[in-house]
């Protein structure tokens, strides 16, 4: 018996992967996070599948569910939205897992940042504009931020942010950043990336918070800030150029 934690992607069914499809086609039980998994995910489960909507439990109760289905001998899909490998709370259920001797699978999905920035139609790196991005939050209730990882200091470094979970402090994201990139730095706000209901709000540092207060967004959005997000004249990068030699193409001489 295994627990399979499987990224569901950002939203759409048809963005889970296909080993994590075949996962949950594959397992009799599925706990999922209701409050921010797609619904139509579970339409690749099997017809006489548990399925455990775990948004109004708590860790030991997931726990419970774990260890029932242990004794039963039933793997389980654990569907978690986004991407396992960040804001996933995957680590202290592993962590009770491992202390129960459950043995487990982790099946990475699309990051919610993909996702939006697939909605904006935009690369996020743009040569010589932007080479970096910073996925990173604020403190919530849920957790608090470490002291050392702050907007402004990760702002200081003129990379492109990816801010999650932070769209109740557009305030103080806008407060925070203005001084480091200037009010006209573009913002992207992607609300339910890839979802029938998405919305995209384009702006500026200077203007964003305006927009959301005349139509409020109340969660599940990603904020984008960074030059790469307007950048239209910049230099192309060298590895389409004619005389970039490189190991595959083959143009010896030029």
């Amino acid at each position: 018996m295994k627990v399979h934690f499987i990224g569901a992607g950002p939203g759409a069914a048809d963005l889970i992967t296909v080993r994590g499809r075949d996962l949950l086609a594959a397992c009799p039980v599925c706990l999922y996070a209701g409050s921010i998994v797609s619904p139509d995910l579970l339409q690749y489960c099997p017809q006489d599948a548990r399925l455990v909507d775990t948004a109004p439990m708590s860790l030991d109760e997931i726990e419970l569910e774990y260890a029932s289905a242990h004794r039963q001998g039933k793997d389980v899909a654990r569907l978690h939205s986004g991407d396992l490998s960040v804001w996933s709370a995957v680590a202290e259920q592993i962590r009770r897992l491992e202390r129960l001797g459950i043995a487990y699978t982790l099946t990475p999905g699309v990051p919610s940042f993909a996702a939006a920035a697939a909605s904006l139609g935009r690369e996020l790196t743009i040569p010589e504009v932007a080479q970096s991005l910073v996925l990173t939050r604020v403190s919530g209730r849920a957790s608090k931020m470490p002291e050392r990882e702050t907007l402004a200091g990760f702002g200081a470094t003129g990379a492109t942010l990816a801010i999650h979970l932070a769209i109740h402090a557009i305030g103080q994201v806008v407060e925070e950043l203005t001084p480091l990139y200037g009010a006209d730095c573009p913002v992207a706000v992607v609300v339910k990336a890839s979802w029938p209901d998405e919305r995209v709000f384009r702006g500026t540092l200077g203007d964003i918070e305006a927009q959301l207060s005349a139509d409020p967004v109340e969660r599940t959005a990603l904020i984008l800030v960074g030059p790469s997000l307007g950048a239209q004249e910049f230099t192309e990068s060298s590895l389409y150029d004619p005389a970039y030699q490189r190991r595959f193409r083959g143009r010896d001489g030029l």
